[in-house]
This record gives C-alpha cells, structure tokens and sequence, in this order.
C-alpha cells in the first residue's frame, strides 16, 4: 500500500460563546484536518486542535508545518506508522499537534486495512467511558450557573478552570461547592496559572472539598516545584502542559512530581507517542487520563478508541465539541448523557461531512 495523495483543511468550528482559562479566550477552534488516500481505496482522516497557549502552535503554522510533512509521507507505506512518524518527527519536532493529525490517519487506515475498529487494533476491548464537563473561567455566579446545569444534566464530575489568583479562585470552588452540595466530585485545573506557594495555599484550602485532582498548577518547566506542592497537598496532582512526550514522563516519574497524568493525542503528537506514554506511566503504577483540546468529535474519537484500548486510562476529559457552535462529522462517537459509545465500524469510524468540507480552505500534495 502507497500514499498518493494528502489533503490539507484549515478546519474552523465556530463556537457558541468564546472559553477562557488562565492562558487566556478562545473564540474558535482553529483546527486543521488532513485526508490521506491510498493506492488501495482506503482513506484515513486525522485532526489536530492547535491551542496554541499550550502547544506553542497555530493553525497558520500547523498548515504551513503541514504542507511540508505531506511531501515527506507521499510515495510511503501508511502501514509502517513508525517509519512515517520517525520522519516527520525527525523533520520538524516542534510541532506534536500537527504530527498528530497525519499519526491519526495513519492509524485510522491501518485499522480500517485490519478490518477492526480502532481499539481492536490498539490490542483493547470496548469499555464504558464516561466524560466530564468543564467550567471555564467566569464571575462565581456564571460558573455556579454551569455548575448547577452540568450537574442537573448528570455529569458523575465537574471541571472547574481555576488559575487567576489564590482569593478568586478559592472563591470559585467555594461558590460551587455550595451551590451543587458535596456530593458531585470537582476536578481543577489551573493551566499553570500559579506559583508554588499560591498552588498550595488554594489546595489547601481546598482539600476538603471532595475535589478528585489538580492539573497542572504551576508552569510546565518547574518539576522540582510540582514535586513540593504534591509533597504537601490532599488534592493528588495532574501533570498536562508538563507532559507532551515520553521523554517528560520519565522526567515526571524520576522525580516523582505528580499523581496521574494527563494524555492527549493533540499535544503528544498522536497516538504512537501516546502509548509510549502510557507504557511509562503504567509501568511507574500513574494512572493516566485521556484529555482534549477543542477538537471536533473525529478527533474524540480517536481519543475515545486510544482510552478503551488502554486499561490505565482512569479520568475521561473529552467534552471538547460541547463549546462547538456545529458538529460536522458524522459517525464517530455517540453521547448518552455523559457516557460516550464507541462505533464498531473499522477505523476511527468518523469523516468530515464533504458539503461542510467543500468550503473550507483547501490544498493536496500529489
């Protein structure tokens, strides 16, 4: 089997009212999207969501990095998804998410070449995974207003964007808790919006509040201070922006920094890095969760197969597509509520819906 052509999509989804954590507001999910055809009539497709705030990468970017990995893959074996991903990686890097979205449809047609949904193919089975639902940084009384909506829908936990000072954000959690009583777990995320002594004054505050962890409260650099603030804290501690590759999650294991890890296929550069990931985190005894940015549910789907396959995979964060303003995908997975329902068709088991596609920002690389 041979790749013969590649499409490139600027992948714009509006969303229904612009998000804001500590790194700043998203009004839309700038995305790209990638088509691989085949000699063989099997197309694979992959998506990467550029946040740039953690990745460090645009959709600008991502399409121009994108261009030049295309004319690297054409003529190549999808089915040698290490070879092809070696190269890309060797070439440019710096840039996991856009490497993401070909890792993606490379293992969306090697898996539709198998004849097996993606989790079969990955070695899994098919497991109930439920997401939560994320709150974003507002006024207290806006994120109770979605607290109490997320929670009358039946989410089993909420998300909560923490991240602007040790008052507000204590004021946050507190405004929750009461309004939604104790029952419902908080997951917090501070999207490295703190220093040390802050992170430990507001988990300490915090910590009786039945909230289950706290992502990444500092910058993604300082390990030697995640250690300190997990050293000291009730709440057990997420690594995210700390964790983009094998190489951090040996560093995060060595040093013993944190309590679980946060993957995602977007930030890790796709699933081939991502099961090296979990592989550490596994063998170190860190349960992993499988995380998102704002991608589209063709993406989600990847994730969700990529989280049924692996056993280690604890916390499910794969509301992305809630903030979306359309949902041009068809296929891929289903919500009931907040439990999410795998296709069983071969592959990833999601496309792009070709009327929205036709007017999107295009190029192929032959």
């Amino acid at each position: 089997m041979k790749i013969t052509q590649i499409s490139l999509y600027a992948y714009n989804i509006p969303l229904k009212a612009p998000i804001s954590i500590s790194l700043g507001t998203i009004e839309h999910a700038r995305n790209i999207l990638i088509e691989i055809q085949t000699n063989e009539d099997i197309t694979g497709w992959g998506e990467g969501s550029h946040l740039w705030m953690i990745v460090g990468e645009t959709q600008a970017s991502g399409l121009a990095a994108a261009n030049d990995m295309a004319k690297l893959l054409i003529g190549r074996d999808p089915l040698d998804i290490e070879g092809c991903i070696n190269t890309l990686t060797r070439y440019l890097p710096g840039h996991p998410t856009t490497r993401s979205a070909f890792d993606m449809a490379l293992y969306d047609i090697a898996a539709k070449a198998a004849r097996m949904p993606l989790y079969q193919f990955l070695g899994g089975s098919k497991r109930v995974l439920v997401t939560d639902e994320t709150i974003y940084i507002n006024t207290p009384e806006r994120m109770v207003e979605d607290a109490l909506r997320i929670q009358e829908k039946g989410a089993e936990a909420i998300k909560v964007k923490l991240g602007t000072n040790l008052r507000d954000d204590i004021g946050r959690v507190a405004a929750i808790r009461n309004a939604i009583g104790d029952g419902t777990p908080i997951r917090t995320d501070a999207n490295q919006g703190w220093d040390v002594v802050t992170a430990q004054a507001v988990l300490r505050a915090i910590g009786d509040w039945n909230v289950q962890y706290c992502e990444q409260p500092i910058k993604r650099y300082d390990i030697a201070g995640l250690r300190q603030i997990r050293q000291s804290s009730t709440v057990p501690i997420m690594a995210d922006e700390s964790l983009f590759d094998a190489t951090d999650a040996i560093r995060l294991v060595r040093e013993e920094a944190v309590d679980y890890f946060n993957i995602k296929l977007s930030k890790s550069g796709g699933i081939f890095e991502a099961l090296k990931i979990n592989a550490i985190a596994e063998a170190a005894g860190i349960p992993c969760m499988i995380g998102c940015m704002s991608e589209s549910r063709l993406a989600l789907t990847a994730n969700a197969h990529f989280a049924s396959a692996r056993q280690n995979m604890r916390f499910y964060d794969l509301d992305g597509c809630f903030e979306h303003a359309d949902d041009p995908v068809y296929g891929g997975i289903t919500y009931h509520g907040y439990q999410i329902e795998l296709p069983e068709t071969p592959g990833i088991g999601a496309e792009v819906d070709s009327t929205f596609l036709k007017n999107l920002p295009s190029q192929i690389i032959v």
